[in-house]
């Protein structure tokens, strides 16, 4: 596949370039390209990283950082069977547990919510760094949703991270994990508050928190003219009430105007 010129493999990260050092000076460059391809595209064209995670797989499958890019682009398509593979294999070379919690997150991706459960109790749980504590309780509770165990699912995520103040990488996605469990549970009171608390931590809009809010706050958004210059009106539900009863009051007007 090709590569834009301006992609030099110098963009990677430092640690990935000290694992490549193994390889022939050219074909490191090449895979570098390759896993630069893959970060670059794997949010907006999930698909093209993971042709490029194929060929850097291919050239160098015995380098664990390429293994586990191999791993998110095959997550980012939902071949979780796949991407669990080469998560294992990166874990096997490096020995660490930050993918931990993706692999435990794959074994939902699979049907196995009890494999992700019996995860989350496992000692590889206790040697995670704060970030990855966190993604695992989220995939924790996932799986208590994936059983129908609603309630559980939101003790999982009631915890210090959720009932701090301050705010961090994590934040937003943990408030808003914790008001989507509320409101499945028809807590929509609560759901509605924490779903505002997400929207506050959200800087980077990495979540629909705000659309959340607003649908269940009765605002709606009505395309107005109908074309691509369309402007957006916003229609809350006590204006529809009002402008119901305005429609029913010209409705009764009319009928006395044909009596008369």
């Amino acid at each position: 596949m090709p590569i834009p010129e301006d992609v030099t493999g110098d963009e990677i990260d430092a640690d990935v370039r000290q694992e490549l050092l193994s390889l022939p000076k050219t074909l490191a460059d090449d895979v570098a390209r390759n896993l630069v391809m893959v970060a670059r595209l794997i949010d907006e064209d999930p698909e093209g990283a993971y042709a490029y995670s194929k060929i850097a797989l291919r050239l160098a499958s015995r380098v664990a950082a390429v293994r586990e890019a191999a791993g998110f682009a095959a997550y980012a398509n939902q071949k979780y069977s796949e991407a669990l593979a080469e998560f294992r294999a990166a874990r096997r070379m490096t020995g660490g547990v930050e993918l931990w919690p993706l692999m435990a997150d794959c074994e939902r991706g699979l049907g196995r919510p009890e494999k992700a459960l019996d995860m989350a109790g496992a000692p590889e749980v206790g040697k995670l760094d704060k970030a990855g504590q966190v993604e695992m309780r989220l995939v924790a509770a996932g799986a208590r949703r994936d059983l129908g165990q609603l309630d559980a699912a939101i003790v999982t995520l009631q915890s210090p991270e959720l009932a701090s103040n301050s705010v961090q990488p994590w934040t937003a996605r943990l408030r808003y994990a914790y008001a989507d469990a509320l409101l499945a549970a028809g807590r929509e009171g609560e759901a509605r508050e924490w779903f505002a608390k997400a929207v506050e931590s959200d800087k980077d809009g990495s979540t629909d928190a705000s659309d959340r809010l607003a649908e269940l706050d009765g605002v709606e958004f009505v395309d107005a003219l109908g074309d691509e210059t369309a402007e957006v009106v916003v229609v809350s539900e006590e204006e529809e009430e009002e402008e119901t009863a305005a429609d029913e009051v010209d409705v009764e007007d009319e009928v006395q105007d044909d009596k008369d």
